[in-house]
C-alpha cells in the first residue's frame, strides 16, 4: 500500500476496552493483550502487585509494532509524545522534509482531523496506559492492603495523574484565531476535555462516557494526587528514577494547578516539589557531557529508561535517541547520511538566549559565532557533526555513554519525565502573576545561580515578566515535551515564518494566540462506540493556515 495515503477507513478506539483492533485490511493496529495487567493477577499478591506497578514504566517506552510493521516510525511511546508536542509549537523544528514524514502532519498541520489514523495513536496510547494502571489501582483495596501495597498504589494513582493531566491539557477546547467553540453538529465544546475511564467504571458507563468539564477533570485529578500524596510515602524504592516519589506527586499538583489558573496552589506545590526533591538542578557540567549530558536519569526527580532489551532499542531506529539526537549515525536525526532530519532551535529563540547563558552551547552555533568552539561534539565524530550538522541543531540529547555507532549501546538511554528545573519555572510564574516583583526576583536567582551570572530581567510588568519566565522556561525544558502547555495555556502566538527563518517552507506557519491545532481531535471511532463523545468533538484544525512565504 501506498504509505503516503491518509485512510479514513480506520482502526479505532474501544473505549469499554481500550485496545485497537483493525476495521479493514489496509492497517492492522491489534494490540497485544499480554500488556495488560487483570485484577486476577494481582488481587492480594503484593509481588504481583509490583510486577505491575513495574508495567508502568516500561509503558514509557512502549512501541506499536503493529504500526511499525506498517512502515510508520513515530509510534515509541510516551517519548514520541513529547516530541510531537514539541513539534507543534515554534520552538523545535526538523530541519527538512527528508524522512520527517513520520511526524510531518504534527509539523505541518495536516490529517489532524477525526477520520486519520495520526490522532488516534495520541489518545490509544494514553487509554492504554491507563488501563493498565486502573487494573492494579482496582485491585488494591486500602482498607486491607499491606504498607507495600499501599505505596504501589500511592505511585499508581500518581501514573493515572500524570496521564490525565496530560490528555485535559492536549484536547481540551480552548479559544483560537480559526476555529469556534460550536463544532459541526452546532454543539458547544468549551472546556471539554476527555472522558474519564476509572477502574470501576463498567461496560455499560464506558460506552456512555463524556467528555469531562475542565472542572470535573481538574477534581478528579486532584482527588488521586490527594491519595498518592498519603500513600507513596510507603514506597520505599522508586527503581532508579522510573517510578515517581512525593517530590513528583508535588510537581504533578504543581502543573495541575497552572492549568487551572490556581497560582496560590501552584506555587506552593512547586515549592514542595523543590523542597522534597533528591535532586538540585543540572550544572553546565552535567547538562553538557558528552556521554551523559541529558540521558543520566539520576540528574532528575523522574525519568523513563531504554534498556538493550526494550524492542524500542532493537528497532535500532524507533526510539527516543534516534529521533531526538542529532549525534548518532543509525538514527533518524542523526549525521550518518546526508539531509537527515536534524533537530533545531528557532533561530529567533536562539537569537533570544545570552551568550553567557551556556545552555546556548546546546545548539550548534552559526558560522563565525563566537560560541562555536563552546558547543561540545562527542570527539570520534566532531569532524562529521562539523561538516553534516546545520547550525541551530541541538547537541542536548546525547546517546547512552557517548556512542554514536551502535544503537544497542547509543539507543539504551534516558530521557526526562519532570525536572526540578521546572518546578523553579511554576513557582517563579505562579507568583509573578499576582506579584511580578516577586516572580521577577525569584527567576533572577535561578538564572544567576544556575544558568547565567551574568543575567539581569529587564521587564517589569505583569505579562512582560509572565512572558520571560516562560521563555527561559522554554529554553530549559526544548524538547521536553512541555512548552505546548504553556503556548496554549497562556495563549501565546507561535510564529515560525519571518525573514531569515530556519523553518522548511510547508512548517512556516503563524498564529495570532494559541494555535487551534492545539485543542487535538478524537477519532471517529471512537464516537461510534461511546455514545458520550458522539457529536461533541473539537473542530478539525487541519490546514487552516497558510505557510508564510517571504515577499
Amino acid at each position: 500500500m501506498n504509505k503516503k495515503t491518509i485512510y479514513r477507513s480506520m482502526a479505532g478506539l474501544v473505549i469499554a476496552g481500550f485496545s485497537l483492533t483493525s476495521l479493514t485490511g489496509c492497517m492492522e493496529v491489534t494490540e497485544p493483550a499480554s500488556d495488560i495487567a487483570t485484577e486476577g493477577q494481582i488481587q492480594n499478591s503484593p509481588s504481583s502487585s509490583e510486577s505491575f506497578l513495574m508495567a508502568m514504566p516500561a509503558y514509557f517506552n512502549k512501541v506499536s509494532t503493529s504500526l511499525v510493521k506498517d512502515e510508520w516510525h513515530f509510534p515509541f511511546g510516551y517519548g514520541a509524545i513529547m516530541y510531537i508536542r514539541d513539534l507543534m509549537t515554534g520552538d523545535l523544528l526538523q530541519s527538512t522534509k527528508n524522512y520527517a514524514h513520520h511526524f510531518y502532519f504534527w509539523a505541518q498541520n495536516k490529517y489532524q482531523g477525526d477520520g486519520y489514523l495520526f490522532g488516534q495513536y495520541i489518545s490509544t496510547y494514553y487509554y492504554n496506559f491507563i488501563l493498565t494502571i486502573n487494573n492494579m489501582v482496582g485491585a488494591v483495596n486500602p482498607e486491607n492492603a499491606t504498607d507495600q501495597q499501599l505505596g504501589y498504589l500511592g505511585a499508581g494513582l500518581a501514573f493515572r495523574a500524570m496521564c490525565y493531566i496530560d490528555l485535559a491539557r492536549m484536547y481540551e477546547f480552548l479559544p483560537n484565531d480559526r476555529t469556534s467553540n460550536i463544532n459541526a453538529e452546532g454543539n458547544d465544546v468549551s472546556g471539554l476535555t476527555v472522558p474519564i475511564v476509572t477502574a470501576e467504571m463498567n461496560q455499560a458507563d464506558a460506552l456512555n462516557n463524556p467528555r469531562a468539564t475542565h472542572e470535573k477533570m481538574k477534581e478528579f485529578i486532584e482527588s488521586d494526587l490527594n491519595k498518592a500524596e498519603e500513600y507513596i510515602k510507603h514506597l520505599t524504592k522508586t527503581a532508579g528514577g522510573v517510578l515517581p516519589d512525593l517530590s513528583c506527586v508535588y510537581g504533578l499538583k504543581a502543573r495541575l494547578y497552572m492549568w487551572d489558573g490556581d497560582y496560590e496552589n501552584a506555587a506552593k506545590y512547586a515549592r514542595l516539589a523543590i523542597n522534597n526533591a533528591k535532586v538540585q538542578p543540572m550544572s553546565e557540567e552535567a547538562c553538557t557531557n558528552y556521554k551523559t549530558g541529558f540521558n543520566d536519569i539520576t540528574k532528575w526527580m523522574w525519568g523513563a529508561t531504554q534498556t538493550s532489551e526494550d524492542y524500542s532499542v532493537i528497532t535500532g531506529i524507533v526510539n527516543w535517541t534516534s529521533w531526538l539526537s542529532n549525534q548518532t549515525t543509525f538514527g533518524y536525526s542523526g549525521y550518518g547520511q546526508e539531509n537527515m532530519p536534524f533537530n533545531e532551535i528557532d533561530k529567533r529563540m536562539y537569537e533570544r538566549i545570552s551568550d553567557t547563558d551556556f545552555r546556548k552551547t546546546e545548539f550548534k552555533a552559526p558560522e563565525g559565532s563566537e560560541l562555536a568552539d563552546k558547543v561540545i561534539q562527542i570527539p570520534a565524530v566532531k569532524s562529521l557533526a562539523d561538516k553534516r550538522m546545520p547550525a541551530y541543531a541541538s547537541v542536548k540529547f546525547r546517546p547512552n555513554e557517548g556512542n554514536t555507532d551502535d544503537p544497542n549501546i547509543g539507543a539504551a538511554s534516558s530521557y526526562p519525565i519532570m525536572r526540578v528545573e521546572e518546578m523553579y519555572f511554576i513557582e517563579a510564574e505562579a507568583v509573578a502573576h499576582t506579584n511580578a516583583a516577586k516572580g521577577k526576583e525569584l527567576l533572577e536567582n535561578f538564572m544567576k545561580t544556575y544558568r547565567d551570572p551574568k543575567y539581569t530581567c529587564k521587564v517589569s510588568s505583569t505579562d512582560d515578566v509572565v512572558e520571560e519566565i516562560v521563555f527561559q522556561k522554554r529554553v530549559e525544558l526544548w524538547g521536553e515535551g512541555q512548552t505546548f502547555f504553556d503556548i496554549k495555556r497562556l495563549n501565546y502566538s507561535v510564529t515560525r515564518g519571518y525573514p531569515g527563518t530556519n523553518w522548511y517552507d510547508l512548517t512556516r506557519l503563524n498564529t495570532n494566540g494559541r494555535p487551534a491545532w492545539m485543542n487535538l481531535v478524537f477519532v471517529a471511532y471512537e464516537g461510534d462506540r461511546n455514545q458520550g463523545v458522539r457529536g461533541m468533538n473539537n473542530p478539525d484544525p487541519s490546514e487552516l493556515y497558510t505557510p508564510w512565504t517571504e515577499q
